[in-house]
């Protein structure tokens, strides 16, 4: 995720080009980590500074305790090298009840976070300029803080519509 404002289709009178400030002076990242469950709309997310096999630990331990009661948990994941590191193996077999599935390459359409980021970015940052990751990131949970429970909103999201 960056603070990078991304332009999108807009409503003008005819003859009138919009224009929209983005006033970048410097990029910023962060990478986000998010689960969706998309039979009950649940999200659990983290923010790290850099995505590694550390921070993506961290986001599974959050997953855990989200679902701590589930016997088995199964969250698909794409293809990023620390999706599939070797250090991650001691957690998994610490960790019967979690299993990780990897979607096919250059499939994000199947992966149902994937629709939670772009709803994301075309409430937040489509044709809006924000100074800092860090204002993204309060807008972010300013949106979807009522997402870390069980929601017809992203349940609604995570739907294929083909």
């Amino acid at each position: 995720m960056s603070n990078t404002a991304t332009l999108s289709y807009t409503w003008a009178p005819v003859g009138e080009q919009p224009v929209i400030s983005c006033k970048q002076i410097k990029k910023e990242r962060v990478t986000g980590f998010g689960t969706v469950n998309p039979l009950t709309g649940q999200l659990t997310v983290n923010f790290a500074p850099k995505g590694n096999t550390v921070t993506f630990k961290k986001h599974l331990k959050s997953v855990l305790r989200a679902y701590k009661d589930k016997k088995k948990i199964i969250v698909y994941v794409d293809n990023v090298r620390y999706h599939h590191a070797k250090a991650l193996k001691l957690f998994f077999s610490a960790h019967p009840e979690l299993e990780i599935r990897y979607l096919p390459a250059y499939s994000p359409d199947l992966n149902p976070v994937e629709r939670v980021w772009w709803y994301m970015r075309k409430r937040i940052t489509h044709n809006r300029y924000l100074s800092s990751i860090k204002e993204r990131i309060a807008k972010f949970w300013q949106l979807l803080s009522q997402c870390v429970f069980p929601n017809n909103l992203l349940k609604n999201i995570c739907v294929i519509k083909y």
